[in-house]
């Protein structure tokens, strides 16, 4: 019976003859004797016919490699849309240890859950597959059989890639509206028993999903290593100059004393998201700082608590260990390791007399507050680290290991300025008692439990803050009035050379990405960060967010991080005249104030009262102070903004050739498009200037539209709703490099005809002037040189940035 359906299935196939020589039939012999005596019993079924056994047949025999031929197909192929939480299933091909884990239905995503998902973080919450099947997770490949046509039927991700292979969409024009492309899109992550009931349903969607098929070297590649078993090589150890410094890192971090314990717990808790890179090592070499219950020299065994904070027994060890997946620019936060580094933790941490009678507790109340779990250590000392590497711990909120923000990034504005007060002026480093005593003020909302109601909640967090606000701005009132230019003495400049004291955020929608330096026009608005703020930001958004939690925790943290964002807005609104006050934040968010309680109003209101900042010299103060920043920040931004803010001819990059002199010029005019027109216009799209030479020599932009919003307060309503936004105040940002995580849109264009594009980009007056636009100059994801043009933006990418760069994520690429 078994010879005879495996007969009726094979007949189906072109290649049938072959099948009649004596290899062939030997090896059909085989397959009937594995399958019949003993072991798990196998059948061949429908799913057979889908096999191509002709290309199996022309496969090399010899084995292949994973690390050369496997993993590059992966990155750039599937990776892409595979690579994060929000991965389509879960189902993560970043690493050998994602592919076996396989997929899993329940999505990482749902804000409206009731009950807290158990965790799913690779590498954390389970060590062995069998451990993953138990949470839920289905297999993609095969586990169980040596023969190729066997691993190639109880293949999910292979049914999948065949399924395009046999459907391969349009080669021009938009994808129809059938294909489902949005974020909140039904998932349906068939298993092999249910794939074809999938594959008749959706005959369409094979992989890669909604994108040109692979070439057919890609396709045989992957084909072949699914065939032989999916075989992976052992993971990557240290290298020999990272092993030395390992050590010296782990003899640090584990000191027995009270003073290093405090210490390493705080460096832990502040670094645990990171991609650690040793100096001098490999570019593409990092390390994740982990709670072990082992110690050095031995294999490490992660601790697995959700947060950084909760207690990990009572014996455990900091270890470095190898980040063992491919690098997504999403969760990308780089942080260097250095001699230098531990000579600045021990001039800050350990040099300054001060004792550790008692560790704090482990306890939510205390081990959840910063201000109390670490009084002991000097805040400047505390304030001083954060400032050395701003931009990695600003990206901690901003990038993090979630993949979609919306919890942190909906409270924010699409882009603004970002600095520092300077430790020698914060009051809360001048005076740190007063710290002390409001640190039960300065409680986040991740520590309560789960059967507090969300009204209770939020009305004790309101009172909280507005007991701290009362107290912080006394010290703001007992000020003396200063110049305008001496004001800013009261910013940090990064002691001159450090480039983080001056920072751009840009949202993009669900993400967002940080730069140095002052980028775009003059924002709208800003933040003036001082220590409580930047710690607590830390604390509510990366510490102490679950992106498993529950729908009570992700509306305490995005209610009570709209007093940290108004926080950092009235400090920098505190350095304007009040006369002028009132005004700027109403123009920010129309309407805002009609939504808030009368706590939120009391806090808010009280920094329109008193005048420090004096000197002002025209009616547009705001445009006055972002000039004088400019000038103080000088020194460590380094690079003019001359696409987005270019007083006068010629508004290129110094010293660049004359086809970089020309796209500069070009490009920039693109950032003086405004209003509603811009609605048509991706939030990231990338530019490829070509040049006519070698691929390396081309240039890379990104137009990034800033989108204006009437009230960042609402919870619920949709961006597009005209209460939330306000069109008329769109503008777009060029940048002569690439920015963001995910790209909306590709564009293409020669440097003979980049005036010509530019004239058009920055004119579109609909959405039909901007179909027409995307037909000549737009890469849309029918074209079928997608992939080309795709990697050709990663590779220079890593040019650009070769430590910081990482994958760009294709999830949210548009259907233009």
């Amino acid at each position: 019976m078994y010879l005879k359906s495996l007969q009726i299935d094979m007949s189906n196939s072109p290649r049938y003859q072959n099948f009649k020589s004596p290899v062939l039939i030997l090896l059909l012999l085989s397959l009937f004797l594995l399958t019949s005596c003993g072991g798990k019993q196998q059948s061949i079924t429908k799913q057979q016919a889908t096999i191509d056994l002709a290309l199996l047949e022309t496969l090399p025999s010899e084995d292949i490699s994973y690390n050369t031929q496997v993993q590059p197909v992966l990155e750039r192929r599937c990776v892409v849309c595979h690579g994060c939480y929000d991965a389509p299933c879960q189902l993560k091909l970043s690493s050998p240890a994602g592919v076996g884990r396989g997929a899993n239905i329940e999505s990482v995503y749902n804000g409206a859950r009731f009950k807290t998902m158990s965790p799913t973080r690779l590498y954390i919450d389970a060590k062995s597959t069998e451990e993953w099947r138990e949470k839920g997770f289905h297999s993609v490949i095969n586990e169980s059989d040596d023969v190729p046509e066997i691993n190639l039927e109880q293949s999910v991700m292979y049914q999948m890639l065949r399924l395009k292979q046999m459907n391969p969409q349009a080669r021009v024009g938009m994808l129809p509206d059938s294909v489902d492309l949005s974020l909140a899109r039904s998932e349906s992550c068939p298993t092999v028993e249910t794939f074809d009931k999938y594959a008749r349903k959706f005959p369409k969607q094979g992989m890669p999903f909604a994108m040109p098929n692979l070439n057919d070297e890609e396709y045989r590649i992957l084909v072949q290593w699914l065939a032989q078993g999916s075989p992976v090589p052992e993971a990557k150890k240290p290298s020999a100059d990272a092993l030395m410094q390992i050590e010296r890192w782990e003899t640090f971090l584990n000191g027995a004393d009270n003073k290093q314990r405090l210490v390493s717990r705080y460096l832990y808790e502040h670094l645990f998201i990171g991609h650690m890179h040793f100096k001098g090592s490999d570019d593409r070499e990092f390390y994740r700082l982990v709670r072990s219950s082992t110690p050095s020299g031995q294999v490490v065994d992660e601790i697995p608590t959700v947060r950084p904070y909760d207690n990990p027994g009572e014996v455990f060890y900091y270890r470095l260990q190898r980040f063992p997946g491919d690098i997504v620019a999403k969760t990308h936060t780089v942080y260097e390791l250095s001699d230098a580094r531990l000579a600045r933790y021990k001039a800050l941490f350990i040099e300054p007399e001060y004792n550790v009678t008692v560790l704090p507790s482990w306890e939510p109340l205390v081990a959840a507050n910063p201000f109390k779990a670490f009084r002991d250590i000097p805040v400047r000392s505390r304030y001083e680290f954060l400032l050395d590497d701003a931009r990695y711990f600003i990206e901690g909120f901003i990038k993090g290991p979630v993949c979609r923000g919306m919890i942190a990034l909906n409270v924010i504005e699409d882009r603004f300025w970002v600095t520092f007060l300077d430790p020698e002026k914060d009051s809360m480093l001048v005076q740190p008692e007063f710290l002390e005593e409001m640190s039960d003020y300065l409680q986040i909302p991740s520590v309560q439990a789960g059967n507090i109601s969300l009204l209770s909640t939020w009305k004790d967090y309101s009172k909280r803050e507005q007991v701290y606000a009362a107290g912080r701005f006394k010290y703001y009132e007992a000020m003396d009035q200063h110049d305008i230019e001496e004001a800013l003495e009261f910013l940090w400049d990064g002691n001159g050379d450090n480039p983080n004291a001056a920072l751009t955020i840009f949202r993009h929608f669900d993400s967002a990405s940080v730069d140095y330096g002052f980028v775009g026009d003059y924002p709208e608005t800003a933040w003036i960060i001082d220590y409580p703020l930047f710690e607590r930001i830390h604390y509510l958004l990366v510490a102490g967010f679950n992106v498993f939690g529950n729908l009570k925790h992700q509306l305490n943290t995005r209610l009570y991080m709209d007093f940290l964002r108004m926080e950092g807005e009235d400090m920098y609104l505190s350095m304007l005249p009040t006369t002028h006050r009132k005004a700027i934040r109403d123009g920010w968010y129309a309407g805002m104030r009609e939504g808030m309680n009368d706590v939120s109003l009391e806090i808010t209101n009280s920094w329109m009262t008193k005048d420090v900042v004096t000197g002002y010299k025209s009616d547009d103060p705001q445009r006055e102070l972002f000039q004088h920043m400019e000038k103080k920040f000088a020194a460590v931004i380094k690079k003019d903004d001359v696409l987005n803010r270019c007083e006068q001819p010629p508004c290129h990059a110094k010293d660049a050739n004359d086809d970089k002199r020309r796209a500069d010029a070009a490009l920039g005019h693109i950032s003086t498009a405004k209003g509603l027109t811009l609605a048509a216009f991706p939030d990231v799209a990338f530019i490829r200037v070509l040049r006519g030479g070698a691929a390396e020599d081309d240039l890379a932009y990104t137009v990034i539209r800033n989108k204006a919003y009437k009230n960042v307060t609402s919870l619920f309503q949709d961006e597009k709703d005209s209460d939330v936004r306000d069109y008329s105040k769109d503008s777009l940002t060029v940048v002569d490099w690439l920015e963001g995580s995910y790209p909306n849109f590709f564009f293409v264009v020669d440097i003979d005809d980049v005036e010509k594009f530019s004239r058009r980009y920055s004119s579109l007056a609909s959405r039909e002037d901007y179909e027409r636009f995307v037909s000549i100059y737009g890469v849309r994801r029918t074209n079928q040189q997608f992939w080309e043009i795709a990697d050709w933006f990663q590779d220079e990418y890593l040019r650009e940035k070769p430590v910081y760069a990482g994958l760009f994520d294709l999830n949210r690429y548009q259907n233009r």
